[in-house]
């Protein structure tokens, strides 16, 4: 899985269904082996056979094994105990099938045991020993007046021998269905596992998000005294006669307000992205003038012909500005701009309702480590404590949006980070006219 995020399901549930689609497979297996071990009993072997009493099974297993199939699409789990049941549904049909055909003289009387081995696999312990309790039942209730095999002469010269050879089928088959089945079954619990793990990882990482977010949000609150403070007096300087007059000290101070009135807008936005912001709108605007203004914002801080922006968006949308996107785009630009000062370039573009936003610069590029571990904290090329913050960042808010990430490093040169975005999480839906 390469740049973005695929949602994550439940695995307890997920892994549910699979066990459930598994046990489908097996009945399906079960249902064609009944049909043809009737068929060949009966019509080739010569062994009269109660075709009444039998045939119903298959046909109860086949409208099961539908039902199992029409619930599985209007449910997003299945649960321990409709895997129980559908296993119990199992051992009662072998046993109604071996009670019509001599009972535990029958040699499939084994099959049992692929019911356990499969129950022991999918089911917590209680439902397991359960299904064990139930093949002991079902063993037991074989030996109470068995319907006999009407058995040829030549078949009653040597009973064992028959019995010898329906042992080794069933041997067979058993061998068969549990390798297959339990090979099957081992995928789903790694698949599990791998899902669980991936859970977990998202859950530390938005705990940490949270943290982070907490600590900007004091940081903000902070700072935003000592900036009020600094803003009243570059005021009170700049109307100083003499400041006002000194062709060195105004340029100066006009700059060194400008730099605090954006450290400014720098908290608030923090503020607004924590939801602290109270009493604030969100700002309406459209995707172009949205990603033209975080462009000329970059630009106004650096010199002509440093930042090259193209614009391939095509037909403009009317969005809600987020200001964590904004941040957050932000940052890989920044960190182009650190290590190529002199050019990156800004490439904008629609692929169907995403938007791709492509961020390359002419620097060093990424290593093998950091592409393998692109978006996990701390992971970070320019060797400092605490670096590697900004794409982690960057990952996990466009996971929020629904969106992803990708890097690569560019053929001549440099690095190329790829931002997906759907453009309907942005989208602005007009409130109707009442």
């Amino acid at each position: 899985m390469s740049g973005g995020t695929r949602g994550i399901g439940l695995p307890e549930a997920e892994a549910g269904r699979r066990n459930m689609r598994l046990l489908i497979q097996l009945r399906w297996i079960a249902v064609g082996g009944q049909l043809v071990t009737i068929a060949v009993v009966h019509w080739l072997m010569g062994i009269r056979l109660p075709l009444a009493s039998l045939l119903p099974v298959p046909m109860l297993l086949v409208a099961i094994n539908l039902l199992s199939l029409l619930l599985m699409r209007r449910r997003t789990g299945v649960s321990n105990g409709e895997l129980t049941a559908e296993l119990l549904v199992d051992i009662a049909a072998l046993a109604w099938q071996l009670h019509q055909t001599g009972g535990l003289a029958n040699p499939f009387t084994s099959l049992f045991l692929l019911q356990v081995v499969i129950g022991a696999m999918l089911l917590r312990p209680a439902s397991s020993w359960a299904l064990v309790g139930a093949a002991g039942v079902a063993l037991a209730l074989l030996t109470l007046d068995p319907v006999p095999l009407d058995l040829r002469e030549h078949h009653l010269a040597d009973p064992l021998g028959l019995y010898l050879q329906g042992s080794l089928i069933c041997f067979a088959l058993i061998a068969v269905l549990l390798v297959l089945f339990v090979t099957r079954i081992s995928r789903n619990l790694r698949d599990s596992d791998a899902a669980l793990a991936r859970a977990r990882q998202q859950a530390a990482e938005e705990n940490h998000i949270i943290r982070m977010g907490l600590l900007a949000s004091g940081a903000a609150h902070e700072l935003g005294t000592p900036l009020s403070s600094l803003s009243v007096i570059l005021g009170d300087w700049q109307r100083m006669p003499r400041v006002g007059e000194d062709p060195e000290l105004g340029p100066d101070i006009a700059d060194m307000q400008a730099a605090v009135a954006r450290c400014k807008t720098i908290v608030g936005g923090i503020l607004m992205s924590a939801g602290e912001a109270r009493g604030e709108a969100p700002v309406v605007t459209t995707m172009r003038r949205f990603l033209d203004g975080i462009v000329d914002d970059w630009r106004a801080m650096r010199l002509p012909q440093t930042i090259y922006y193209t614009d391939r968006f095509g037909d403009d949308v009317t969005i809600v500005s987020d200001p964590a996107l904004k941040q957050v785009i932000g940052n890989v630009i920044d960190n182009a701009l650190e290590v190529s000062p002199h050019w990156i370039g800004i490439t904008a573009s629609r692929e169907q309702d995403l938007l791709v936003l492509e961020i390359a610069d002419r620097g060093p590029g990424f290593s093998r480590q950091m592409l393998d571990g692109f978006g996990q904290p701390y992971s970070s090329s320019k060797g400092r404590s605490g670096g590697g913050l900004g794409l982690f960042l960057l990952v996990n808010v466009l996971r929020k949006l629904g969106g992803g990430a990708e890097a690569r490093n560019r053929e001549d040169g440099g690095a190329v980070v790829r931002l997906m975005l759907p453009l309907d999480v942005l989208a602005y839906a007009a409130e109707p006219a009442r």
